[in-house]
Parts: structure tokens; C-alpha cells; sequence
């Protein structure tokens, strides 16, 4: 767990040029976030689910990202601002994504299967981007500031708009 605590933060100074410390990167609530959510997510998988949501709900309440504890995040997400951003149940994040305030990751049914967005390795999400559905974004794509996606995304492939469309690069 210190290990991941330690990807974390030098995480977050890697992808933010404001980051100047490690004593600064630990004042971000997407750190904060990450690591309730690792807790949170360790208990839920062993079925403590109250006690994980309870954890969720703090950390939520603390940061203003909420992390479904069923949820599947993998190493080195950054969440840079942080305020707004949701991530369902079912979502799963691959590795060295960076995602911006007010990103979702919504559901689009109410059916107890896996009804969320799953994000490739290498992806970055816009602010206020919004992912429904069961939806797959490949690795190394993009969806650009506001898009709201609602089909699957090819690898390397840019996004943006309503509904978000490829665009040429």
C-alpha cells in the first residue's frame, strides 16, 4: 500500500508542473482520493461493502471525487482538480491515465451487471467529460474537454464534442 502511496504522489508531480514537492503533491485530493479508494476497494472485494461505502462516502465528502469502492482503478491515475469527478461501479481505469475535474463515468442502466466505462492504459479525459455506458476507450486516446461519449473509442484516437466524434489530427 506505501508503495502504490509512493507511485501516487510522484504521480501527480510528474503530470503537474505546479507540484514542486512531495509535501505538495500530498495536499492533493486526487491523492487522497486514490488512497481511500484503495482501501475502500480492498474491503468491498472482501465483502465488507457498508464499511467500504461508508469509507467512500468520506472520502467523497473530504475531496469531492466520488469512487464507487466495486470500482477497478489501475497504477498511476491522476486526477488533477479533482471537484466533480464520479466513477461508477463496474468502471475500469488501466494504467497512466489522467483524467481532469468533473469527468464521469456513468452508467447507463440500472441492470446489476457491468453497466460502466472501461479506460485503456495512456488515456486522457478532458474536464467534464462524460463516459456512459459499457463503453471501451482504447489505450493512448483522448477525449477532449466537455465531450460526452457514448460509444467505444479506438485506440489513439482524439474525441471531442457532443456526441464526441474523432477528429482529424
Amino acid at each position: 500500500m506505501f508503495s502504490r502511496l509512493y507511485e501516487d504522489i510522484h504521480t501527480a508531480i510528474e503530470n503537474d508542473p505546479a507540484a514542486k514537492s512531495t509535501a505538495e503533491a500530498l495536499t492533493y485530493p486526487g491523492v487522497h482520493a486514490l488512497l481511500f479508494h484503495r482501501l475502500a476497494h480492498a474491503l468491498h472485494t472482501r465483502g465488507f461493502r457498508v464499511t467500504a461505502r461508508i469509507i467512500s462516502q468520506f472520502a467523497r465528502f473530504l475531496t469531492g471525487i466520488e469512487i464507487h469502492p466495486g470500482a477497478t482503478i489501475g497504477r498511476r491515475l491522476f486526477i488533477d482538480h479533482g471537484m466533480g469527478v464520479v466513477i461508477g461501479e463496474t468502471a475500469v481505469i488501466g494504467d497512466d491515465v489522467v483524467m481532469f475535474h468533473g469527468v464521469t463515468l456513468g452508467g447507463t442502466s440500472s441492470n446489476p451487471k457491468k453497466r460502466h466505462p472501461t479506460i485503456g492504459n495512456d488515456v486522457l479525459l478532458g474536464a467534464n467529460a462524460t463516459l456512459l455506458g459499457p463503453i471501451e476507450v482504447g489505450d493512448g486516446a483522448q477525449v477532449g474537454a466537455g465531450g460526452v461519449v457514448l460509444s467505444d473509442v479506438a485506440p489513439g484516437t482524439t474525441v471531442v464534442g457532443v456526441p464526441a466524434a474523432p477528429v482529424e489530427e
